[in-house]
């Protein structure tokens, strides 16, 4: 064996030991989402594929949500450690059962959830009270109590949605719920043209989204690991919507194999054109704002929807100490 060879290999070894030490040194953590892998969840995908949570000494698995998965109570089981929180309403709910979930990052300013309608038929919000409305149960029992409190629509003019976009497409003088990358983006494929898309959030649903919780006891136990988790999640978020993100992008279809390219790029582009997670106070405090006074905001609308009760101690439900300290927002072009 010649000295040139022999040298490669003991530097192969160093290095080899080298990034083994380094790996071993990263604290294991999971997050677990709130359903399969998708655009909406890229940010947190883009941390993983970059680098950016092992930057700051964290191994991060994701752990997709789904129809059959319920991460939450994993997550109150201590089996994964953060949690993907679809709004504030989870850790309200579970502040109700005296469950010390906190919400500790809020990466949407603004919550996904649309009501469709077609064009001609609903042109503005007030119109869609003229309209049967297709909307789930969940959905009838927390954001439509608040369409009824604040701004008139009846519990008459509800029909529960199925899933299935077949009574939207077969009756004009119908509306339906949605997710904004997903019915917009089915209608559009499978009925030809563009529906009208009202954001629930724009006219005042004001609950922050696509939220990251986990437990009291974390916070008190492990805040280094919490802050490390924030600031590499918000960096991948800006690096998601403004930088590259096709590693990001093979994860999530790796993680949830019908996820195409088209879908992907669909929803990027309606979260930029919708202002989903960089608004509001993101402008200025970075991705994962929130502020106290907004949160009071949606727990009062909640309260005289008749969703929450007035004598709830919600300010357990959250803290401010992970957030607003614009955390990369130098990755905006």
């Amino acid at each position: 064996m010649t000295r040139t060879v022999l040298a490669g290999l003991m530097a192969g070894s160093i290095l080899g030991s080298a990034l083994a030490a380094q790996a071993q040194d990263l604290v294991p953590v999971s997050y677990g989402t709130n359903w399969l892998a998708q655009a909406e969840h890229g940010g947190f995908y883009q941390s993983v594929a970059d680098g950016t949570y092992a930057e700051c000494g964290l191994d991060v698995t994701i752990v997709p949500g789904g129809p059959q998965v319920n991460n939450r109570a994993l997550m109150l089981a201590g089996r994964i450690d953060f949690h993907m929180g679809g709004d504030l309403l989870g850790p309200f709910n579970a502040a109700q059962e005296n469950i010390p979930v906190v919400t500790v990052a809020a990466i949407f300013q603004k919550h996904p959830q649309v009501i469709v309608a077609h064009p001609g038929e609903a042109d503005t919000w007030e119109e869609l009270k003229d309209l049967t409305l297709l909307i789930g149960d969940n959905g009838y029992q927390t954001y439509y109590q608040w369409m009824i409190d604040a701004w008139g629509f009846t519990a008459e003019q509800r029909v529960p949605y199925t899933f299935n976009p077949a009574p939207f497409l077969a009756d004009k003088r119908t509306g339906m719920q949605g997710y904004l990358s997903s019915e917009p983006y089915v209608i559009e494929k499978e009925g030809g043209f563009t529906p009208n898309v009202f954001l629930i959030a724009d006219a005042g649903f004001s609950s922050y989204a696509t939220t990251i919780e986990t437990m009291a006891r974390t916070i008190e136990e492990s805040p280094e690991v919490v802050q490390c988790f924030v600031d590499g999640s918000i960096k991948g978020w800006y690096n998601y919507l403004y930088g590259d993100n096709t590693a990001a992008n093979d994860l999530i279809k790796r993680d949830n194999p019908e996820m195409t390219d088209d879908k992907i790029a669909f929803a990027i582009e309606k979260m930029k054109e919708y202002g989903i997670a960089d608004s509001g106070d993101a402008l200025t405090l970075g991705i994962g704002a929130m502020t106290d006074e907004s949160i009071r905001d949606f727990y009062d609308k909640m309260v005289a929807a008749g969703v929450v009760p007035a004598d709830l101690d919600y300010s357990a439900t959250y803290t401010l100490d992970f957030v607003n300290k614009g955390v990369g927002m130098d990755l905006k072009p």
